[in-house]
């Protein structure tokens, strides 16, 4: 893995890393280096502000972020930079995360947000979005995506086998 991140991944609080730590799973398979950092777009606007504007010359080309409830630090992120930034609905013991997908889904025209799911494969989903826009310029990575999905076919083909053989 190399040791320069590409992806940051901007999360409102540390509460948040146990529920969406697939993302980072995700990007160490396919060798990609990450950061983390809590930040919130409420409390710590600036600092978001700061760490988003100073991020391509950092090295990083994709951002996440990751929030609940009023999720709307992946927008303000977006506010402050050309990157792509893919936002991560993290689920909230009050309304089950859909408060934070609608945060995050509901952007405005002109600040894009790439959204994934609440939960379940959202994290993963999010971890391995980077890694495709990462793969547009590197064709090592797209190799490395394309032999990816060649295994799920065979790990779907086993998995149907097996459930046949048990029936």
């Amino acid at each position: 893995m190399s040791d320069s991140p590409q992806v940051g991944i901007l999360m409102g609080s540390d509460s948040d890393w146990p529920k969406i730590n697939a993302v980072g799973k995700a990007l160490e398979e396919f060798g990609i280096a990450y950061e983390v950092n809590v930040m919130s777009a409420h409390r710590t606007p600036h600092q978001v502000a700061q760490y988003v504007t100073t991020a391509e010359e950092r090295g990083l080309k994709v951002l996440i972020g990751a929030a609940g409830g009023a999720a709307h630090l992946a927008g303000v992120m977006a506010a402050h930079s050309t990157l792509p930034v893919i936002g991560l609905p993290v689920p909230t013991p009050e309304l089950g995360g859909m408060d934070s997908l609608l945060s995050t889904v509901q952007m405005p025209g002109d600040v894009p947000v790439a959204s994934v799911a609440v939960g379940m494969g959202g994290p993963r989903n999010a971890g391995l979005f980077a890694v495709q826009i990462l793969a547009t310029a590197d064709s090592t990575l797209k190799q490395k995506l394309a032999d990816f999905k060649v295994k799920l076919v065979d790990k779907i083909a086993a998995k149907n086998e097996k459930l046949k053989a048990s029936l």
